[in-house]
């Protein structure tokens, strides 16, 4: 793959993963501009893996203060939210462990572990991969739920 290459690729990334983000005063994440492309380039969980997009929170204050991007980064780190992206062949599958189904699905917000899954960052923000049994709870607006 030539340079030239590569510096398309990155940039698309960059830009996919950026155009998913709104003002910061607004939900910061809005799932409906989740590119198809963009989700391709994510990383496949396998087995009973899903990929969750953690929620960053809002940049600014109810009062009307801008946070500084390393509380807003901080705080997606520290968070116990996220969306879920995609989820791996054996999701849920186990049908002794979950008698009455998949406890999420794929387009949901969840509450996971503070430290649960494995963490790292891709171009643009930070993707957790979590197993099936480390989702807590399903809720409908990540705003609701206040990290400590």
């Amino acid at each position: 793959m030539t340079e030239a290459v590569k510096s398309v690729d990155l940039e698309a990334a960059k830009a996919g993963v950026s155009s998913m983000y709104v003002e910061p005063q607004e939900r910061v994440l809005d799932p409906s501009k989740v590119d198809k492309s963009l989700l391709e380039r994510m990383p496949e969980p396998t087995g009973w893996r899903m990929l969750i997009l953690p929620y960053r929170g809002k940049g600014k204050t109810q009062g009307g203060l801008f946070l500084p991007d390393s509380v807003v980064e901080d705080g997606q780190i520290t968070t116990v939210v996220g969306y879920v992206m995609k989820q791996g062949a054996l999701c849920y599958k186990d049908e002794e462990k979950f008698p009455n189904g998949p406890w999420c699905k794929q387009g949901d917000w969840v509450i996971f572990a503070r430290y649960s899954g494995s963490r790292f960052k891709i171009e643009g923000g930070e993707v957790r991969i979590l197993n099936d049994d480390e989702i807590l709870a399903v809720i409908n607006d990540p705003d609701d739920i206040l990290s400590l």
